[in-house]
């Protein structure tokens, strides 16, 4: 049983919009939906949402993502949760922009942000929904391309992306990541 969705991204105004924090934003309307109380509460390096109604907490990691690890291990131990009492959501440059992914477990993909994670708590046995962002055309591009937002031509697709995301995480929380499995790998176009 999932007890913390967590979605990945970096704090701050200029990282709001921006490809990496696709986590962020899944985040934002899995607690819309769920009608979670507004307030925020800080602890364990993070912004949490308590949504009692439902038994899960919403957590956004406030340590910049390559340092997400520090944030989900400490809410592990303060929350007293086992890894896979956890989803991790975040963007995933090998994965085309409407492109959803559920897994139990797995490598980091060279995702820093999930390598960090791995590193944190000693396992790849964590479940997680991989959003697909798309990739830029030439490797040294992708640190711009990912800190930037999604183009015009993006918006509306990464809009209906979140949605679906979002109506998968409230599916993993009701029937487990098993049974979700299904309903939630998809693309979008």
């Amino acid at each position: 049983m999932i007890k913390a969705v967590i979605g990945l991204g970096n704090p701050g105004k200029q990282y709001e919009k921006t490809r990496h924090n696709i986590g962020f934003m899944v985040v934002d309307v899995v607690a819309s939906l769920l009608k979670c109380p507004r307030k925020k509460k800080e602890c364990c390096f993070s912004h949490i949402i308590e949504c009692p109604d439902h038994d899960v907490i919403l957590v956004k990691p406030q340590t910049y993502m390559n340092n997400s690890g520090i944030a989900v291990r400490n809410l592990l131990d303060d929350y007293n949760l086992k890894p896979d009492e956890i989803l991790v959501i975040y963007d995933d440059l090998d994965l085309p922009l409407g492109a959803i992914r559920l897994r139990k477990k797995g490598s980091s993909g060279g995702h820093r942000g999930i390598k960090s994670i791995i590193e944190n708590i000693k396992t790849e046995d964590f479940p997680r929904l991989k959003i697909g962002i798309g990739r830029p055309e030439r490797k040294e591009q992708v640190a711009d391309y990912v800190l930037s937002p999604f183009g015009k031509e993006e918006e509306l697709l990464a809009e209906k992306v979140i949605g679906e995301a979002s109506q998968c995480v409230l599916n993993v929380l009701k029937y487990g990541v098993d049974k979700s499995m299904n309903f939630c790998n998809k693309k979008i176009a």
